[in-house]
C-alpha cells in the first residue's frame, strides 16, 4: 500500500470528508466478502481466495496507514511469523473508485513487482462495507486482522504498531499451528 502519488492524496482527502465510522471489536464475526484487485491486476475475492490457513489482513484506510502497515510487515518478518499476509488499502467513496487506475499506477511504482499480488485495492462498496465492518477512526492506524481459512476473525487490533502485540499475533498464530499440528498427528 505504498501511495506516492499527488492525486491520490487529493483523492484520499475528499474521501476521508465525511464523519468516521466508530472503530468496532471484529474478534469472532466473519469478514465480509469483498472483491478487489491486486496490483497485478487479478480480481481478488476476499477471504475467499486467500490462500489456505490462516491469513494477517492489514487494512488500511488512509495513505499515512502505510507506515503503520510497514512496521506490522517488517516485524512479520522479522518474527518469521509463519502465515501469509495480504495488505488491503481500502479507498472509501466514488470520487477515488473513478482514480482506481492512477491510484494503483502510483502504488505499482513505490511496490517491487514481486510483491504486487499481496497487495489487493478495495473501492467502492466493498470499501464501505469494510468501513462498516472495521470503523474507520484514527485512520492513520492500519487494522491487523487474523483470519482462519473460512473468514473468521480470530486476532484483531487497530490501535497502531506495538512490538507487544506483534509478538501476541505471532503466539497467537504459532498456538493455532501448533494445535493443528497436533490434531493432524492424533488421527
Amino acid at each position: 500500500m505504498r501511495l506516492h502519488c499527488f492525486g491520490l492524496s487529493v483523492a484520499l482527502s475528499i474521501a476521508s470528508c465525511g464523519a468516521p465510522t466508530p472503530n468496532r471489536a471484529t474478534i469472532n464475526e466473519r469478514f465480509p466478502s469483498v472483491v478487489g484487485e491486486s496490483l497485478e491486476g487479478v480480481e481478488i475475492r476476499v477471504p475467499e481466495d486467500l490462500s489456505p490457513g490462516m491469513t494477517v489482513l492489514l487494512v488500511g484506510y488512509k495513505q499515512r496507514a502505510q507506515f503503520d502497515c510497514d512496521r506490522w510487515l517488517l516485524g512479520l518478518a522479522q518474527a518469521d511469523t509463519p502465515v501469509g499476509v495480504r495488505e488491503i488499502p481500502t479507498i472509501d467513496g466514488m470520487l477515488p473508485g473513478m482514480f482506481s487506475g492512477t491510484i494503483d499506477s502510483g502504488m505499482r511504482s513505490g511496490i517491487p513487482n514481486e510483491d504486487w499480488g499481496s497487495v489487493v485495492t478495495v473501492y467502492g462498496a466493498g470499501a464501505a462495507e469494510l468501513v462498516r465492518f472495521t470503523g474507520n477512526e484514527n485512520g492513520g492506524n492500519a487494522r491487523v486482522m487474523l483470519l482462519d481459512d473460512e473468514g473468521l476473525v480470530l486476532w484483531s487490533h487497530d490501535r497502531g504498531y506495538s512490538a507487544t502485540k506483534l509478538l501476541e499475533l505471532d503466539r497467537t498464530i504459532r498456538g493455532f499451528s501448533d494445535s493443528t499440528q497436533n490434531d493432524g498427528d492424533s488421527k
